[in-house]
């Protein structure tokens, strides 16, 4: 059964997630920022195998700030993000809120690369922060 399911703008992508969300986070890195008109992303991180992916997606790879290389995944059709990889942690991938079709459970726990956030950003203070990369969640069993 599916905890959560997804989908682009035009349906051509589509996503059934089984599992629990490992944690929300939101990324104020500059690559993030260029995605999302300037903002943060805002991304729930799950176990790799528990999302089933339909349709075809775009991607487009860069070696990031962290040194390692981040893949970016979208619908090729509208361009609705979908999710980012990074080469350090196969076993998650960050699903974007936006793609996800009820993600009202998944708060942002997290703030990371606070350090590349414009003077104007509005963080939480409430959230716990990371001024740059932070440590891998703990994968839940």
């Amino acid at each position: 059964m599916s905890r959560y399911t997804g989908r682009c703008a035009c349906g051509a992508v589509t996503a059934t997630i089984a599992g629990e969300a490992l944690t929300v986070r939101q990324c104020w890195c500059r690559q993030c920022q260029q995605i999302a008109a300037g903002s943060p992303t805002t991304n729930a991180m799950f176990a790799t195998d528990a999302i089933a992916l339909q349709g075809d997606l775009a991607t487009t790879s860069y070696v990031a700030a962290s040194g390692n290389t981040l893949t970016q995944s979208f619908c090729g059709t509208c361009g609705t993000q979908v999710m980012g990889q990074s080469s350090a942690r196969p076993q998650f991938r960050t699903i974007r809120l936006g793609f996800i079709d009820a993600p009202n459970d998944l708060a942002p726990q997290v703030t990371i690369w606070t350090e590349d956030a414009p003077p104007w950003a509005v963080i939480d203070p409430a959230l716990e922060r990371f001024p740059r990369q932070p440590p891998p969640p703990p994968q839940r069993n």
